[in-house]
């Protein structure tokens, strides 16, 4: 994508950086971490257990909402920096098949990044597979802070 530039931080800076500054996201979901980062795309795993299984045996709703949600924040702080007040302003997801207990993968890709905001869509799948569970679109306000650098 030739309007995205280069990340500005890799899957481990990533990481340490979200854990420094959203800790609590570690608490209700273990799991996230950031496996890969390229120009315009981040890949974030989620690891489930029995906490994010609803009746029927399957992942819940509002964790594959979680996973598509940090993929956006993944993809607006790898590109943009370390700028923690980057926000979700928009995020629209649709389930497309069951979810089972296990690997998770968010694959993240910046379809615009503007001045004040970050557009991105994710495919949610499941283990090896390339079946999609769920497709998200979202956007990310960037705080003003960053215009201009």
């Amino acid at each position: 994508m030739s309007n995205v530039p280069a990340p500005v931080l890799n899957a481990d800076e990533l990481n340490a950086y979200i854990k420094e500054i959203y800790p609590q996201i570690l608490d209700q979901y273990p799991g996230h971490h950031v496996v890969e980062v390229s120009p315009g795309k981040v890949v974030v795993r989620m690891d489930t257990d029995e906490r994010h299984i609803r009746a029927g045996g399957t992942v819940s709703g509002p964790t594959l909402f979680s996973l598509a949600d940090m993929g956006g924040y993944a993809c607006v702080l790898s590109h943009v920096g370390r700028e923690a007040l980057a926000v979700t302003t928009n995020l629209n997801i649709n389930f497309m098949r069951k979810a089972e207990p296990g690997s998770l993968f968010a694959h993240c890709n910046i379809l615009k990044l503007g001045k004040r905001l970050m557009v991105f869509d994710c495919t949610i799948t499941a283990g090896s597979s390339d079946d999609i569970i769920a497709h998200a679109t979202g956007t990310y306000a960037i705080p003003p802070s960053k215009i201009g650098s």
